[in-house]
C-alpha cells in the first residue's frame, strides 16, 4: 500500500487534477465543482446543508467559549467524548473525534486499500472514499443500488473476496434511502476476512433507523462515522466523530489529528446536551422532505424513498442542464451522478426555500408526461435478500 504522510495526503488533496488526477474529497467541494454560477442571495439546495444552523444552546456555547478559545483545550473535546460515548454504551477508547467525518473516511480509504485490496462501494453515494482508494492504486467496485434505493449487501460481498473496505452509508447520500439494520449485519457477519466495513452515518438523526453503535460496542469489525455538518447545523464548524474498536481506530492515527477548534466542540457538546434538538429538526425535516416529494410525484416525476434532508428525483432532463436554468432564476439545486445523469439531487431548506424551489422549478421544468412511479430505476433487478 502506498505509504503517505499526513502533510502529503493534504498535498495530494489540494492537487486535484494535477499528476494523480485526484478531484475533491469533501462533500462540498464536489458540490461546489458542480454547481452553476448564482447570484446573491440565491437559495442554495445543493450541499445537503441545515438551513438553521446550529441550536440556540450551541450557539450560547459558543459565545461562552470564546474568551478561552486561546487555549487549546484539550479537557473539552475529551468531555466531548465522554458524553457521546455515555449516551451511547462505549468506552472512551472506541472514538477519536475529527474535524467533521471527511478526513477519518478518507483516511479508512488510505488505511485499508491499496493495490491487492479494493474498495467496495454503492452507485450512486457520496464519492469521497472510493476516489482516494483510486488515487491510492485500489480498485474500485460500485454496485448499483437497489429498486428501494437500498446498498445491494449481497453483491457488494460478492465483488472482491479481497476488498480491503465496504462501505455503506446509511442513510444514503445523494438518495436519502436506508439500507436496513439487517443487512447491515449481514455485511458484518458475511464480509471477506480481513476486510473492515465502514457505515457513514452522517444522516442518521433524520432518520428513524437505529443505529449500528451497538455493533461497535459489542467489539464488531466496523467502523462508524458521525457528523454534526447535517442535523446538528454544523457543516462550517467542522466536528466529526470515527467510532470503532482501538485496534481499528490505531489505522487512523498514522495520518495525523490536529487539535480540534474549541468553538466548535463547545457546541457539539451543547447539541448533545439538547434533548429536544434531534427530534424537532428531523420532524420538520421529514414534513418539508414529503412535502416537496409529493409535489414532484404529482407532477410526473419519480423520486427516491428518503430518510434524509435530501433525495434524487428524475426531471425528464440532463441534471446538469436543469441545475444551469435553475440558477439562472436564483435557486441551486444539488448535482447528478454519471450514473443517473438525468437524476437531480435536492437538499431539504426551510419552508420558504421550498416554496421558492416549487415556483422557479414550475417555470423551469414545466409539465412533463405523468412517469410510473414506485420504481427508481427500470433497469434494477428484483431482489429477495438473505438477510430478510
Amino acid at each position: 500500500m502506498l505509504a503517505l504522510s499526513r502533510r502529503h495526503f493534504l498535498q495530494l488533496a489540494a492537487a486535484s487534477g494535477a499528476a494523480l488526477a485526484l478531484p475533491a474529497l469533501t462533500e462540498a467541494d464536489l458540490a461546489q465543482a458542480a454547481a452553476p454560477a448564482a447570484g446573491p442571495g440565491a437559495v442554495l439546495l445543493n450541499y445537503n446543508e441545515n438551513p438553521l444552523g446550529p441550536g440556540r444552546a450551541a450557539r450560547a456555547a459558543i459565545i461562552e467559549a470564546i474568551p478561552r478559545s486561546g487555549r487549546y483545550l484539550f479537557e473539552l473535546t475529551a468531555e466531548l467524548v465522554a458524553e457521546f460515548t455515555a449516551q451511547n454504551g462505549l468506552k472512551p477508547d472506541y472514538v477519536l473525534p475529527y474535524a467533521g467525518s471527511s478526513e477519518p473516511l478518507q483516511y479508512l480509504s488510505l488505511a485499508y486499500t491499496g493495490p491487492g485490496r479494493s474498495l467496495v462501494t454503492a452507485d450512486p453515494t457520496f464519492e469521497s472514499a472510493a476516489e482516494v482508494a483510486r488515487a491510492n492504486g485500489a480498485t474500485v467496485h460500485a454496485l448499483p443500488v437497489l429498486a428501494d434505493g437500498a446498498h445491494d449487501v449481497e453483491a457488494m460481498l460478492a465483488a472482491d473476496p479481497k476488498a480491503g473496505l465496504i462501505v455503506i452509508c446509511n442513510p444514503n447520500n445523494p438518495t436519502g434511502s436506508v439500507t436496513p439494520r439487517a443487512a447491515i449485519e449481514y455485511a458484518l457477519a458475511h464480509k471477506p476476512a480481513g476486510s473492515l466495513l465502514l457505515v457513514d452515518e452522517a444522516y442518521i438523526h433524520y432518520s428513524e433507523q437505529k443505529s449500528v453503535l451497538d455493533l461497535v460496542a459489542a467489539d464488531g469489525e466496523l467502523v462508524v462515522l458521525r457528523t454534526f455538518s447535517k442535523l446538528y447545523g454544523m457543516a462550517g464548524l467542522r466536528v466529526g466523530l470515527a467510532v470503532g474498536r482501538p485496534d481499528l481506530l490505531a489505522k487512523l492515527k498514522p495520518y495525523g489529528n490536529n487539535p480540534m477548534p474549541v468553538l466548535s466542540v463547545a457546541a457539539a457538546l451543547a447539541s448533545l446536551r439538547d434533548p429536544s434538538l434531534v427530534p424537532s429538526r428531523r420532524q420538520q425535516t421529514a414534513r418539508l422532505r414529503a412535502d416537496v416529494a409529493g409535489w414532484l410525484q404529482a407532477r410526473g416525476h419519480r423520486v427516491t424513498p428518503s430518510e434524509a434532508n435530501c433525495f434524487l428525483f428524475e426531471a425528464g432532463r440532463p441534471g446538469k442542464e436543469l441545475a444551469a436554468a435553475m440558477a439562472a432564476q436564483g435557486v441551486v439545486i444539488g448535482r447528478s451522478w454519471p450514473s443517473w445523469p438525468q437524476w437531480s439531487r435536492l437538499t431539504i431548506g426551510t419552508a420558504a426555500e421550498m416554496a421558492r424551489f416549487k415556483t422557479v422549478f414550475a417555470a423551469v421544468a414545466g409539465s412533463p408526461a405523468p412517469t410510473r412511479l414506485g420504481q427508481i430505476e427500470p433497469s434494477l433487478p428484483a431482489f429477495v435478500p438473505h438477510w430478510a
